[in-house]
């Protein structure tokens, strides 16, 4: 089971402007503006017809991304039966939430995975995913979707998916146990919101762990690609729980994550 990580296509409007903001949006804060190397710094207005878009939560809860409004959101593109990148991704997320949540910012900064494979990623799947994590912070959220909905967030922040035939010979899931029929290919996107509901930042690159692993289940789960992203990630092409932190605190204007 193999996904490949091809970058997003970025809007032409962020690249234009990406050199400006670093220099003069991020030079205001009282925290160091990330690298340019690490993504695109962006300042525009995310449509209120996107934040409102219906999700659902792990708890199968209806909520949207405009119900974080007032948080510093960092939403990652995920799917619970990835083998490769996302085990990575959520054991960062999560080792971000707790950090903050230590430090007593959990209600400033909001840690979000939503889906690109909606069709079998439920509410009840996620919850299984969380208790993998457990116990799960309460500021690091799992969401999914009407597959309209993940369409049309995903299609917004620019990242790309597609479903694939499964390797051959085919991975079980680490939840039933049955063989997969197929994978979703996806880029690694990981998009920054700040509290007015601004999208400020986007990285496309894949998550270095630091040395952190993924929990047992997951670990177990991960393919030969996956345990190579995971010892030896792509130096100058992956992001850091560190990096992650460097830009959420810029985007505040004050150390929320340490």
């Amino acid at each position: 089971m193999t996904t490949h990580r091809p970058r997003a296509v970025l809007r032409a409007a962020a690249a234009l402007v990406m050199t400006a903001l670093v220099a003069v949006g991020c030079a205001s804060s009282s925290q160091p503006a990330p690298s340019s190397n690490l993504g695109t710094a962006l300042d525009q207005p995310v449509p209120r017809s996107v934040l409102t878009l219906p999700l659902t939560d792990a708890a199968g809860h209806p909520t949207t991304l405009e119900a974080l409004r007032g948080k510093v959101v960092v939403l990652g593109a995920s799917m619970t039966l990835c083998q490769e990148i996302c085990p990575l991704l959520a054991a960062n997320l999560v080792y971000l939430a707790r950090q903050t949540t230590a430090a007593g910012h959990a209600s400033d900064v909001a840690f979000v995975q939503l889906t690109i494979d909606p069709e079998r990623d439920t509410a009840a799947r996620l919850a299984a995913y969380r208790q993998l994590f457990r116990p799960a912070p309460g500021n690091w959220s799992t969401l999914t979707g009407p597959a309209s909905s993940v369409s049309a967030i995903w299609k917004y922040f620019g990242a790309s998916y597609q479903r694939v035939p499964e390797d051959s010979p085919p991975a079980r899931d680490w939840l039933t146990g049955r063989l997969l029929t197929y994978d979703v290919q996806h880029s690694d996107v990981v998009v920054f919101l700040d509290a007015s509901g601004h999208e400020r930042f986007l990285i496309n690159e894949a998550p270095d762990t630091s040395g952190k692993q993924p929990p047992p289940t997951l670990l177990k789960f991960l393919s030969a690609e996956g345990r190579q992203n995971l010892t030896h990630p792509e130096q100058g092409e992956s992001w850091t729980p560190k990096d992650v932190a460097q830009v959420v605190n810029s985007i505040a204007g004050k150390k929320l994550v340490p």
